[in-house]
């Protein structure tokens, strides 16, 4: 496979030069260019044309956000990975629905990088040799993406979950969380199950996979019969 030539959007100087030196300790990554802002940024991708962006989100005279909106209107063909210390829950689920591959949190580490860059190598691998697509395939794709990060409110800020159990899907997680934020209150899996169309047994493992990750509480609630009732709440 032919090298991956990349492009860094970043206002910061030291965390430009540490992206670099990162970028170029993984072989089949050629770093190609630089920008400061997100309004050079979109220059040097029509330019250069990059398979890959490493871009800031918090950046003078155009941040991350409006830059991303504008690859996405012009159809711009090139992924992004947002290297950023935005953790507040509307910036973090604003970049995720513009469709980012990856989103990493500064301070950050060499091995995250790394991590993903990997990953992202097997993904462009992956699409180089397919053309009409079965489910199956989507299905593949879509797990050659991991990690995949699901941004979660804690009040505080967001955290990210950075990989799915196997046989788990992003779409389907992203439904749970938006329900039970929306709720605004405790859920239960038999609800979740009928907002998003799955089987009950199906949205209870998701709802115990948050609640095993520490980002869902759980309410048991006893009848006067029957099986208790499990609500999930944030």
């Amino acid at each position: 496979m032919d090298v991956i030539n990349v492009l860094l959007i970043e206002d910061d100087p030291m965390v430009r030069e540490v992206n670099r030196q990162f970028i170029e300790q993984i072989k089949g990554f050629s770093l190609i260019g630089y920008a400061c802002n997100g309004i050079e940024g979109i220059q040097k991708i029509r330019q250069l044309t990059p398979q890959l962006v490493f871009m800031d989100i918090f950046m003078p005279e155009q941040d991350g956000i409006i830059t991303l909106g504008k690859i996405r209107e012009e159809h711009l063909p090139v992924d992004v990975i947002a290297v950023t210390a935005a953790n507040d829950m509307p910036t973090v689920q604003r970049i995720l629905h513009l469709g980012v591959y990856d989103y990493i949190m500064k301070p950050f580490t060499f091995e995250r990088i790394e991590q993903t860059l990997k990953n992202y190598q097997n993904y462009r691998k992956k699409i180089s040799d397919m053309q009409d697509l079965t489910q199956h395939d989507v299905d593949h794709l879509m797990q050659q993406r991991l990690p995949v990060q699901v941004a979660v409110s804690t009040g505080k800020g967001a955290i990210l979950i950075e990989e799915l159990p196997k046989g788990f899907n992003r779409a389907t997680l992203d439904k749970v969380l938006a329900y039970i934020q929306e709720s605004g209150g405790a859920v239960s899996a038999e609800e979740v199950s009928t907002y998003i169309g799955t089987a009950r047994v199906t949205a209870r493992r998701y709802l115990d996979f948050l609640e095993k990750q520490n980002l869902l509480k759980v309410d048991i609630q006893y009848g006067s019969v029957g099986r208790p009732i499990h609500r999930y709440y944030i």
